[in-house]
């Protein structure tokens, strides 16, 4: 396990390849006794979608990448930090078992490479899950971050992250 920006987690688990080809642990409970994973979620994008940066102030999640490859950046938004407005990236696919624990108040979008990949997220939160009409928004290409976003011409952007 890795840490970054104040809270974040990068897990990396073991996996097993054969001529088969993968299996993989994508969650245990014991590793995660402080959290209540609530529900599930994954999102399918074909080569160049950028989804994101989504945040809210309450909601925990588990991502990792069963298929494909994308590129995931992570954003420290909680004002009393001393890492806000600090991100890191990783790139996870399926050949590697990484998955990164974003606490609340951290936007991530992540940015497909493969021709397609698939966004796995588990989502832990206290009351009511926030949708995305309650989600806030960071622009991706925010001058101030400077993200180097490995592709930047061609994205396909839905009006959310335009």
């Amino acid at each position: 396990m890795k840490k970054y920006i104040g809270g974040t987690i990068v897990i990396t688990g073991d996996n097993f390849k054969d001529k088969r080809g993968l299996i993989w642990t994508s969650w245990e409970k014991n590793k995660y006794t402080k959290l209540n994973f609530k529900h599930d979620k994954f999102s399918l994008s074909k080569k160049n979608v950028l989804r994101g940066l989504h945040y809210d102030n309450k909601t925990w999640k588990l991502v990792s990448c069963p298929f494909g490859k994308f590129y995931l950046v992570v954003v420290n938004l909680d004002k009393k930090s001393k890492f806000y407005k600090k991100f890191f990236s990783i790139t996870l696919s399926q050949e590697k078992n990484i998955q990164v624990l974003i606490p609340p108040k951290f936007a991530n979008g992540h940015l497909c490479l493969s021709d397609f990949c698939l966004f796995h997220y588990k989502l832990s939160y206290k009351g009511k899950y926030v949708d995305v009409k309650d989600q806030k928004n960071l622009k991706w290409y925010d001058k101030d971050l400077k993200i180097d976003w490995p592709i930047k011409k061609k994205l396909i952007l839905n009006k959310r992250d335009k």
